[in-house]
Parts: C-alpha cells; structure tokens; sequence
C-alpha cells in the first residue's frame, strides 16, 4: 500500500503535465480537420437547392451556355487550387470575389452568387478554400492563411474579367472573417474598392474559446494556448495572429459590416468591436431575428439593395 502511496503523486504529475497538450492536439484535429460534406457537391447543391429553390437550375442554365466556368490556379507552396467564375451578361467593370464559410465550398455562396450576377449584373468569382471543394489543403485554415490565397484569386480577376475591373470581396462566417483579414493588408490591389463582411468572428482565439466552454465546458487556458502552439508547429500559423480585429483596423477601404441579431455561432456582440475598429467608410446592418449566416435568407430583396446601395455610394464608378 505504502508503494501504491508513493506512486500516487507522480502519476498524476504526469497526467496533468499529459493531458493538456493531448486534449489541444484533439481540439485542434476537431476543430481543423473535422469530417465534412465539403468535398460533396451532391450534397451541397441539394441543400442549397433546399434553401434558394431554383439556384441549381440558373447555376446549370449559365453552365448550358458556357457562361459558367472553373478554374484553377497553383499557390506559391504548390496547392492546386479551384474556383469557379461567371461573366455578366453585358461587359462591365465590377466584379465580385465570393468566399464561403466554416466547412463549406463555393457552392454555399453561390445564392449570393445569383444575387451579385442575376439583380446587380456583375462579374463573379468563387473560390474554394483550402480543404474545400476541388481545392487541395491540410487543414482549415480559419482565414488566416486563406487570405494570402484570396489576394491571389483577386490578382487574376483582370485577366479573366478585363484590365478595367472594380471588385468587392464579400464573405460570409469564416469567408467574412477572411475578408476582413484580407481587407488589413498593404498589397490589396487598388482595384479592389469594397468589402461586405457577412457574420464574421474578431480571432480564431476568441471564436475558439467561446466553442470551446459551449461544446466541452473547458476553459481556455491552458488549451487553447497550447492549441495554438501546436497549430504554429504542425501548419505554421498562431491563434492570436488570426485576428479579424486586428486587420480591420488596418483597412482604409469601404467595408459593409452585417449580423443577425439571434447569431448564437459567431455572437452578435462580435460586431460591434470590429465596426468600431474600422477606421474607413462604413456601415452596419443588424438583421433582427437573423441566425448564424441567415441575413440573405431572411431578408433577400434588403439584403440585395443594402449592397447594391452601399457599392453604389461607395464605387460610384
């Protein structure tokens, strides 16, 4: 018994000096190489069809005619990476870089998509992140990485789309907080003359940490700390450098903020620090009642005029 005694407390050093760092390295598999119907294009016309009915058959009508195209570019560390792209139907200047959400595909933006090509008569282009759709990855990458990708679908809009081009980049959930990371670089060509953030979190730690305490009842510290170390290890990329907040603060460009006021998943109250930050041209626009990622759902003919009037204040050309 004495042994046991002895053995007692070193045992249970070494689980709480274990336990952590394997509890993170799980957290960090479940939150960045979860299962997903991504991959699954079946799947996500059926649910987009389930939603937007009809948004299938107008994607395939442009399909029909060739007005509708993939594409594929090779990112500097040699992903292949795909996007698809639509002409409007007359030539113009303006074009829209559209990019999806948390465990989605281009697919998930293509209402918006409709929107843009169909009321707005607008160029579109959606890509799919990494770990997405046709394109190759590791790993989510919750926006961080993305936007160096994003920035590089933006600098070949004028060769699929003509040199003069004005372009908005528009995302939804981690597409908006994708945005908004891109919308805080100093190499953003000038072309691109507006963002639409679309329920976007202020950084992966704080969006981590809240799923964390809702899902697992866990505290933040020490997992998601360690998490993030071992993200910077395994894919080379930090928790706290992945900050919306952050990089809006940087962006002198017109962004459009929108959130539902019921966002349980990305909370309402993320809003209204990022709105404060930006230092530019701007607007907000609480949707009332609206769920995570639902604004254009509960209110499509608003949703589409606020934008259409927000680039027209904004863009006037």
């Amino acid at each position: 018994m004495h042994y046991f005694k002895k053995l007692l407390l070193p045992t249970l050093l070494v689980l709480l000096l274990l336990v952590p760092p394997i509890v993170s390295w799980c957290l960090l598999d479940y939150s960045l190489t979860p299962e997903s119907h991504n991959r699954d294009y079946a799947y996500k016309w059926a649910q987009a069809d389930s939603l937007y009915p009809g948004l299938h058959a107008w994607h395939d009508s442009l399909q029909a005619i060739g007005q509708r195209r993939d594409t594929f570019i090779t990112a500097p560390d040699g992903a292949r990476l795909h996007a698809v792209y639509v002409r409007a139907s007359q030539p113009t200047r303006h074009t829209a870089v559209l990019v999806h959400g948390y465990t989605d595909c281009h697919i998930d933006m293509m209402h918006l998509g409709r929107m843009y090509h169909r009321d707005l008569h607008m160029n579109i282009l959606l890509p799919d992140l990494r770990y997405a759709g046709k394109s190759e990855g590791t790993h989510i990458q919750m926006g961080w990485l993305d936007r160096l990708d994003v920035k590089q679908w933006i600098r070949i809009v004028p060769q699929l789309f003509g040199d003069s081009t004005e372009v908005v980049v528009h995302g939804v959930s981690m597409g908006a907080a994708t945005t908004m990371m891109v919308s805080g670089d100093h190499d953003v060509p000038p072309y691109v003359q507006a963002y639409v953030e679309d329920c976007g979190y202020t950084s992966v730690d704080e969006q981590f940490s809240k799923e964390l305490k809702e899902r697992f009842f866990l505290p933040r510290i020490p997992f998601i700390p360690l998490a993030s170390v071992l993200c910077n290890f395994r894919y080379g990329w930090k928790f706290e450098e992945a900050s919306p907040l952050h990089q809006v603060a940087q962006c002198p460009r017109p962004m459009l903020f929108i959130h539902g006021t019921a966002d349980a998943f990305v909370p309402t109250r993320m809003v209204y620090p990022l709105y404060a930050a930006h230092p530019g041209p701007k607007a907000l626009w609480l949707t009332t009642g609206t769920e995570h990622a639902k604004s254009y759902y509960d209110y499509p003919q608003e949703y589409t005029q606020r934008v259409s009037n927000f680039l027209k204040q904004h863009t006037p050309n």
